[in-house]
C-alpha cells in the first residue's frame, strides 16, 4: 500500500507542472499571433480650431461716449482711433476726439453771462499713446469662449479748448473683446490732463472720458 502511494505521488510531481504550464502557453500564443499586444486603444482625434486674432497688425475704428470736462459738466464725445500692434502685448495708438462743453454752474446762475462763445466751447484733442495688454485671455458668454484683453494705456498729445492749445497727458485702462478674428469691441476709461488758466488761476484739469467703440483688423 505504501509503495502505491509513493508511485502516485511521483506521477503527480511529474505531470502536474506540465499541466499547469500548458494552458498558460496556449492562452498566450493566440494573443501574440493575433495582435502582438494585449491592449489596442482606439483614439478618435478631435479637430481643434484656434480662436486667434487676425494676423494683421493694424486696428482702426470709431468710438463714442461721455467726457466730463472739468467745470463744464458731462458732454458727449466722438472720435476715431488707429492702432499698430508692435508685439503680442504692446501696441501704439493714435486717436482723435471731439466734444462740446456745456455751460458752467456760474453761467447758469448768472442770468445770461457767458464765459465762452459757442465756438470756444469746442473741445478737440489728438494724442499718441502706448498700450500694454495686462491680461490676455478669454471671456465666456454661455458655452462659448472669446478672446479678450485688459490693457493699460498712456501718452501725450494736444487739446484745443477755449480757443487755446494745451499740451495734454492721457492715461487710462481699457477692455478689448474679440467676438470675431477681424473686429473687436472696446470699453475705455481715460483721463486727459492739462493746465488751464481759463477761470483766472493756473491749475491742472482732469477730464475723464468713458467710451465704447468698435475696431477692425487689417
Amino acid at each position: 500500500m505504501e509503495s502505491r502511494f509513493r508511485s502516485l505521488f511521483l506521477i503527480s510531481l511529474i505531470f502536474l507542472p506540465a499541466a499547469l504550464y500548458l494552458p498558460a502557453t496556449q492562452a498566450a500564443d493566440p494573443v501574440e499571433l493575433k495582435s502582438g499586444q494585449i491592449i489596442q486603444p482606439e483614439l478618435k482625434r478631435r479637430k481643434i480650431t484656434l480662436a486667434d486674432i487676425d494676423t494683421e497688425d493694424y486696428e482702426i475704428g470709431a468710438f463714442a461716449g461721455a467726457l466730463s470736462i472739468e467745470d463744464f459738466g458731462v458732454n458727449s464725445v466722438f472720435g476715431a482711433r488707429i492702432a499698430y500692434h508692435i508685439t503680442e502685448n504692446i501696441f501704439a495708438e493714435f486717436s482723435l476726439g471731439s466734444s462740446k462743453a456745456s455751460k458752467t454752474s456760474f453761467e447758469l446762475l448768472s442770468g445770461g453771462l457767458q464765459l465762452l462763445t459757442d465756438d470756444e466751447r469746442d473741445f478737440t484733442y489728438y494724442n499718441i499713446s502706448v498700450g500694454y495688454n495686462l491680461l490676455a485671455g478669454e471671456s465666456f458668454f454661455g458655452s462659448r469662449a472669446y478672446n479678450s484683453d485688459l490693457y493699460i494705456i498712456g501718452g501725450i498729445g494736444n487739446t484745443n479748448f477755449a480757443d487755446n492749445d494745451h499740451f495734454t497727458w492721457n492715461i487710462g485702462v481699457g477692455f478689448r473683446f474679440v467676438p470675431k478674428d477681424w473686429f473687436a469691441i472696446h470699453i475705455d476709461v481715460r483721463d486727459h490732463v492739462f493746465k488751464s488758466e481759463l477761470l483766472g488761476s493756473s491749475k491742472l484739469t482732469h477730464n475723464l472720458e468713458l467710451t465704447t467703440g468698435i475696431t477692425f483688423f487689417f
